[in-house]
């Protein structure tokens, strides 16, 4: 909870996982300063009792703490007003929080430049989907200068039930993409499998069932399996925004030069997902790519 003497925060990026986290930072009791480029997204954190800005300016403007929600590194950089004399007034003075995933290379880069114009930068991207977003059960990965980092981990309590300290700035971007990495493998195994006992006739319901019952069950295998049983693909990580981490987890793995088999197939059938028209779907989805492969629509 946060006392009423506590400084204002700004939230930039309302979208499937930034606004349940919002509404639990103000539901909290903090002072609450948000902005999205879509404006209607603002109305449920203003009826929860936050501030809505007019842009980004002026959440840096007004908040000594922003923290960033934001799909891509574009986004990134526009609010930020990187490249124009607006990016050192924002962040001066100023802590910048970027909680969305993006290359570990930009998140380097835009740490030096952050520390350069005189603001602290850390990374802190999350760990779970809009359920968990909503339930305040994401886990938390920091990185960046000790004393930032011990800043902002207070803040995020009731955002995450767990924030685990990574290192220095990339190393919360490189464990995000490790971490999804096998988020990816199992659930893409999860719905082949899910696949191969319908096509072969058996009742997927006791697929399901047998597979919570034994030691490989997960709040994965359950929830995206009650997903694929209700042919609910009613989007908590969407198919597209998966694609763009495994294109992500590739490219590190590229430039490290390690091999990444089974990322590399479910790159391939992603890639599928979103052409097939998918993208806007749950990543679970990805059974439309599967199914196609089966038959022999690709």
């Amino acid at each position: 909870m946060y006392d009423g003497q506590v400084a204002r925060v700004g939230f930039i990026g309302l979208g499937v996982m930034g606004r349940p986290m919002a509404l639990n930072l103000v539901r909290a009791g903090a002072r609450l300063l948000v902005w999205n480029r879509t404006p209607a997204r603002c109305e449920p954190l203003r009826a929860a009792g936050a501030e809505v800005a007019a842009g980004p300016g002026e959440v840096f403007a007004r908040a000594g703490t922003v923290i960033l929600m934001l799909a891509d590194e574009t986004a990134v950089d526009s609010v930020l007003g990187r490249g124009t004399p607006d990016f050192a007034e924002r962040v001066t003075a100023r802590t910048v929080v970027h909680m969305g995933t993006t290359s570990p290379e930009f998140s380097r880069a835009l740490e030096a430049d952050v520390r350069a114009a005189g603001g602290r930068y850390v990374e802190a991207p999350v760990s779970g989907s809009r359920g968990p977003a909503e339930a305040g059960r994401l886990v938390a990965m920091l990185a960046g200068d000790e004393e930032a980092v011990a800043a902002v981990r207070p803040l995020l309590g009731s955002v995450c039930h767990e924030a685990f300290v990574c290192g220095t700035v990339p190393d919360a971007l490189l464990m995000k993409l490790s971490v999804n990495l096998f988020l990816i493998t199992l659930a893409t195994g999860l719905t082949e499998a899910f696949h191969f006992a319908g096509r072969q006739g058996l009742d997927r319901r006791r697929f399901l069932e047998i597979l919570d019952a034994g030691p490989m069950a997960s709040g994965v295998s359950r929830t995206k399996g009650a997903k694929l049983l209700a042919g609910d693909f009613g989007v908590q990580a969407a198919a597209r925004d998966v694609l763009k981490n495994n294109r992500l987890i590739a490219e590190a793995a590229r430039k490290a030069d390690l091999a990444s088999p089974l990322l590399d197939v479910c790159h391939a059938l992603f890639d599928e997902t979103v052409a097939l028209g998918h993208g806007d779907a749950d990543m679970v989805a990805v059974l439309h790519a599967i199914e196609a492969r089966t038959d022999g629509e690709r």
